[in-house]
């Protein structure tokens, strides 16, 4: 449909407006000429109050008290509501019987805005209190409408189903390409990778599509975008929204890993300087958009070691085998508290035995991959050693204890699978003075849990990255205090069963490690002040396979095949701001330069249904396997060839009709020129090629005979 140009009419009048069909009438993209959506429609209409009380609630199933405790009740009902969001200048009214001088039950609250008390209706209402008093809550204005329901029953209009849209189409791609996202300025746009033709293939384009940042699900099958008044899922092909979750001033968002529930979190601060500032966690289910359970309280509940921000995640979730056969049931997840971990089940958003395990000085926690297994730690306190817990939930039964001395630091390093842990320990020196580092490696999934302790050759190197092989036994240690650090390569397989050496690499310009999601390959990438340098490396032929550089790159991602690679410079540095795909062997297929360039993420896939062995069987048949799409990717280059021929035959078409009419426009003006000059110009003549042969070098070799 093409746009409709609006003549101006100097004149006034609204004759001119006749002839135009208003139906045709598009508006440039992105703006809505004060026009709204039904979206918006429906959005108004939720916050629009006839009585002028839209922003005040009714809290039911409050404790009656007697006048003695009444401070103490109103008190409660400020802090539990203060959270959400703040209330008026005396907005809170209980209601006392004039008879007992008791309070009647219920309160009355008036926040700033509807929308605030919408937030609280949804995060209160069912709220226990205590085992006899559950909250009921309501806006003012549902009584209103309550009474004016028809006395006459008008059954509801049954709406035609509209199936769903597929979400999980892009998997079914003919080519097996991956998408991914890109965010820069105001724009979010999403791609194929399209490494045979060495571009990307737009698929979606939006302005102002989220206010802060975007984010996959981790099965791959929606795109979060974050608001001020929540967060939004998309979908399918045409990226139809599919869900929305009211959170106002919305911070921080987390899935589990099956796509079931969304965490949504936001902090406040308080009104009195004095009091602290308070979160807001709420858990809900995507498929519903129902709020499951809320989490709220100061600051000081949510970080345990009395650090001032707040670290997110806060609730940690159970490791899942995220097979694509798996119901997608997540069973527990947990946050630590001050002297102990709380475990939640999933399904009914309860605590785990309505009780937290008690862990005295618990610093943190990380759960196992694949496993509903934690591994805990806990620092030196007293005469009591630092201690490192490997505990099975919901048994809570211990697996395998350590306990470590001289303790500075320590840090949990999960492979992928679950089958292994390291724990990097940082320990001083018998005169405090300095520290040296060591690690204690596990083997999980092993009967009794046997665990060793691996130590550098120079004990006293600083450690700079420590990254497993995803899907494999080996794992890489970058380690040196110079500005080319070693990186060294080990394997927990070895005949004696112990951790083995692999090899080292001597004097590397690296700080950072990306092994494939695949394994056997690994960049070894230089970021931020090591310039981008990247070098491409196979470690099954131990073989450097390219060795390149993105100045100032800042970040690096495989994708989810571990065919490709890319990397970015985001908006931290004010130059060359853009990505670059890579192969999985370091060659160049693309650039995607932007300005401010903020993020950058491969869509995730979702987990294979085939078994290790048939993947095995893959393996070792993928010549057989790869014969199809060798002759997709011959049909592609003959297409390529078969345009860019195309193209090359339209230019000297081109070039040949210009010169044609060139020499007829010469020919045409021939008699005119012969009058200016005063002389007639000569024939053309005769051509006669002629060789010319040159010396180019000479070279005197001996023949023996």
């Amino acid at each position: 449909m093409a746009d409709i140009e609006i003549p101006l009419n100097p004149r006034g009048g609204e004759s001119w407006l006749d002839g135009i069909r208003w139906e045709d009438v598009i508006l440039p993209e992105g703006e809505n000429m004060g026009i709204l959506s039904e979206d918006e429609e429906d959005e108004m209409e939720e916050i629009k109050s006839d009585t002028g009380f839209g922003s005040v609630i009714i809290v039911d199933n409050l404790p009656v008290v007697p006048p003695e405790k009444h401070e103490k009740l109103v008190n409660v009902v400020k802090k539990i509501y203060g959270q959400i969001a703040a209330i008026r200048e005396g907005g809170l009214w209980m209601p006392v019987d004039q008879e007992t001088n008791k309070t009647k039950g219920y309160a009355f609250i008036e926040f700033c805005t509807p929308e605030e008390a919408d937030t609280a209706v949804q995060q209160t209402n069912g709220y226990k209190l205590d085992k006899s008093h559950i909250f009921a809550v309501n806006k003012f204005d549902d009584f209103d409408r309550y009474e004016k329901v028809p006395e006459t029953y008008v059954p509801c209009e049954v709406t035609e189903y509209q199936p769903r849209e597929n979400l999980q189409q892009w998997m079914a791609d003919e080519r097996g390409r991956d998408q991914f996202v890109i965010r820069y300025g105001d724009a979010t746009e999403i791609y194929w990778n399209d490494a045979a033709q060495h571009k990307a293939e737009d698929v979606y384009r939006r302005e102002f599509w989220t206010e802060s940042y975007v984010q996959w699900s981790p099965r791959g099958s929606f795109l979060t975008t974050v608001h001020r008044q929540g967060v939004a899922i998309w979908g399918g092909k045409n990226w139809t929204r599919m869900q929305r979750f009211d959170h106002p001033v919305i911070q921080f968002i987390d899935w589990s890993p099956c796509e079931k529930y969304l965490f949504t979190c936001s902090s406040h601060d308080p009104v009195n300087p004095r009091d602290p500032q308070t979160v807001n966690i709420t858990v809900h289910d995507v498929r519903s958009g129902k709020k499951l359970r809320t989490f709220s309280g100061p600051m000081s509940e949510f970080n345990s070691d009395g650090s001032s921000g707040l670290k997110w995640p806060v609730f940690k979730w159970a490791g899942t085998s995220m097979s694509a056969k798996d119901t997608g049931a997540e069973t527990y997840f947990a946050r630590q508290i001050k002297n102990a971990i709380s475990v939640y089940t999933a399904s009914n958003m309860s605590m785990l035995d309505k009780k937290s395990i008690k862990m005295e000085n618990v610093e943190y926690f990380e759960w196992s991959p694949t496993d509903s297994i934690m591994s805990i730690y806990q620092p030196e306190a007293g005469n009591q050693p630092s201690r490192i817990t490997l505990l099975a939930i919901p048994s809570r039964q211990e697996i395998r204890q350590k306990n470590l001395f001289s303790v500075s630091d320590t840090k949990f390093y999960w492979q992928s699978s679950g089958e292994y842990l390291a724990v990097k320990v940082d320990r001083y020196t018998k005169t405090k003075k300095s520290t040296y580092t060591g690690f204690e490696l596990f083997r999980v999934k092993e009967k009794e849990c046997p665990m060793e302790v691996l130590e550098l050759e120079n004990k006293s190197e600083k450690i700079v990255a420590f990254a497993w092989e995803p899907k494999g036994p080996r794992f890489a240690i970058i380690h040196g205090d110079g500005p080319r650090p070693d990186i060294t390569f080990y394997t927990m397989i070895d005949k004696l069963g112990r951790c083995k050496k692999l090899g080292t690499l001597k004097g590397k310009s690296a700080n950072a490690l990306y092994w494939s999601p695949q394994g056997k390959n690994i960049v070894l990438a230089g970021l931020k002040s090591l310039n981008g340098q990247l070098e491409f490396f196979n470690v099954d032929e131990w073989e450097t396979l390219a060795s390149t550089e993105h100045f100032m790159c800042t970040d690096v991602d495989w994708d989810p095949t571990g065919r490709y690679v890319t990397t970015s410079v985001t908006s931290v540095h004010q130059m060359e701001n853009g990505c670059n795909v890579w192969t999985f062997n370091g060659k160049l297929l693309y650039r995607l330069p932007r300005d401010r360039f903020f993020q950058f993420l491969w869509r995730p896939r979702i987990p294979s249904l085939l078994s290790e062995e048939q993947e095995a069987d893959i393996v070792k048949n993928l010549k057989t396997y790869s014969k199809r799409y060798d002759s997709m990717d011959e049909e592609l280059q003959m297409q390529q060839d078969s345009e860019m021929a195309g193209e090359r035959q339209a230019l000297l078409d081109e070039w040949n009709e210009w010169y044609r009419k060139k020499k007829a426009e010469l020919e045409e003006q021939r008699d005119e020129r012969e009058a200016l000059q005063g002389y007639y110009e000569e024939d053309e003549g005769e051509e006669e090629e002629v060789t010319v042969e040159d010396v180019i070098d000479i070279v005197e070799e001996i023949i023996a005979m």
